[in-house]
């Protein structure tokens, strides 16, 4: 947690300093006014970026691999997102059941509160669950400390009453967040958790393109991201990642590499 929460107020105290040098300076020297403003310029640039690259660790630290010991060993970790699905969770439970595969499970609170027993049933199979804020805002990124807060604590609230331990780890919508995101997290014992591979099985309706993206140089220690919820469909009308799950668990398995839980 200590390193956690240096690496964040590092970047952005050093951002508050050139802000307060930026404008000390050009109290003092408004002759050097655009070297400045590009300082400050550059500075919003990164923090941009560090807010809508969802691999990024510029604002804090960020779970996109597992630890070098699982690399080693060839673990994977599979995650689900946006879930739980009345359809499709179910059946993604029952596949990873057969073939007898952990696997993380980031909910949605609102969809979570409509479908309980699916959750309990993640939970009492050993699957991790985790917390993907309550109303998976598009805006999240944008959202105040107290909307923030909101969106953290009542998921992590209704997850924990279903399971009976609070989730530890916290995925953003979309992988967007904010600098003020991090502060909260640690106050709360999650981890920020992104990905190292995606299929974008939510948009597109070719399982063979998706499960490509998802298998093409896939080595130990990878994060893979699928959703349970917000599947796309076939041209069939068959969710995704229903299509996509058997054949790579498959391929997992011919080239050695072993589905485990986060760290």
């Amino acid at each position: 947690m200590t390193f956690l929460a240096t690496r964040t107020s590092a970047f952005l105290t050093a951002s508050a300093v050139v802000h307060a040098t930026a404008l000390v300076a050009l109290s003092s020297s408004p002759r050097l006014w655009p070297l400045w403003l590009g300082a400050v310029g550059l500075n919003h640039a990164a923090l941009l970026a560090g807010t809508l690259l969802p691999k990024s660790t510029l604002l804090s630290a960020n779970l996109t691999h597992l630890p070098p010991s699982d690399q080693k060993s060839n673990r994977v970790a599979l995650t689900f997102d946006d879930g739980p699905d009345a359809e499709v969770t179910p059946k993604v439970l029952q596949i990873l059941e057969q073939r007898r595969v952990p696997a993380t499970f980031f909910c949605i609170g609102d969809r979570t509160a409509q479908n309980p027993d699916l959750v309990t049933s993640i939970s009492v199979a050993g699957h991790c669950l985790g917390n993907h804020t309550w109303s998976h805002p598009h805006a999240f990124w944008f959202s105040s400390p107290r909307k923030l807060s909101w969106e953290l604590d009542r998921t992590q609230e209704l997850l924990e009453s279903l399971s009976g331990c609070p989730p530890r780890y916290f995925r953003a919508p979309a992988g967007i967040r904010s600098p003020l995101l991090e502060p909260l997290l640690l106050r709360r014992g999650l981890r920020l958790v992104s990905w190292s591979r995606r299929g974008y099985d939510t948009t597109q309706q070719d399982p063979k393109r998706v499960l490509a993206r998802l298998t093409e140089g896939l080595s130990g220690g990878e994060v893979i991201l699928l959703h349970d919820g917000s599947s796309a469909l076939t041209r069939e009308g068959v969710p995704i990642v229903l299509e996509v799950l058997p054949p790579l668990l498959d391929y997992l398995e011919e080239q050695g590499l072993e589905p485990a839980l986060l760290p």
